[in-house]
């Protein structure tokens, strides 16, 4: 203990000396997840009333902005929005059981992996984030929960990270995801081929950033989504 004490004093010394700053530990966030995000709202919500069609949409911004968007999806008090900004699969699967299992919806509505391919958790391939959709699926069927999931919305630039050219990935990855939904019999929404513009971006009157959808790419995702949510409710 004397050794690396006087080890530990020699290198801070020398630090010193050179006029530099030992590194610092990256602190890890306190709540990778976002396991608190939703906490309050989930205990205020209880559980589904006895005949009620609770669905649970699981996403990031894409959801979440589109509870605040004139779109009246979320004028249905069964439908409940989950989503949280920049958020990845990993994370989402982190939260799953707070966030979709224990609220005891019939179905779950899942959009997700944009925010993998920006890399906001770090690198990540379509493999990856395929088994990540897949494993929160699996959780939801375990527990009788339909599935419903969705093709990524186009992008061909990410405005914060604008070195990544995400289209032939998003590509890749929606192809995966209507194959899984396909051979688990999983329901799918396209909302990829109803909002795609050239070179893979989403179209320009859809969107005001590239990325996010406005007030007219909600209006195109919502009777899609509805559509399938329908039909995974039926007996």
């Amino acid at each position: 203990m004397t050794i690396l004490r006087s080890v530990t004093l020699c290198s801070l010394l020398a630090f010193s000396c050179l006029g530099l700053a030992p590194m610092a530990q990256a602190a890890a966030p306190a709540d990778w997840a976002g396991l608190a995000h939703y906490q309050a709202a989930n205990t205020a919500l209880g559980p589904p009333a006895v005949d009620e069609a609770r669905v649970v949409f699981m996403g990031d911004s894409i959801t979440e902005f589109w509870d605040k968007a004139p779109s009246a999806l979320f004028s249905n008090k069964s439908y409940v929005n989950r989503g949280i900004s920049g958020q990845t699969t990993p994370q989402m699967l982190v939260r799953f059981r707070a966030d979709v299992l224990e609220l005891r919806p019939r179905a779950v509505v899942i959009l997700a992996g944009t925010n993998d391919i920006a890399g906001n958790t770090g690198p990540s391939s379509v493999d990856t984030i395929a088994g990540h959709l897949l494993s929160m699926a699996q959780l939801a069927q375990a527990q009788g929960i339909k599935v419903v999931l969705c093709a990524l919305v186009p992008a061909a630039t990410y405005y914060w990270n604008p070195e990544i050219r995400p289209a032939a990935a998003i590509e890749a990855l929606n192809q995966r995801i209507r194959t899984l939904a396909v051979a688990r019999g999983y329901g799918f929404v396209d909302y990829y081929g109803a909002m795609v513009g050239e070179g893979g971006a989403l179209k320009p009157a859809l969107s005001g950033d590239g990325v996010h959808p406005n007030e007219a790419g909600y209006r195109v995702m919502t009777p899609l989504v509805e559509q399938a949510v329908k039909a995974a409710l039926q007996p």
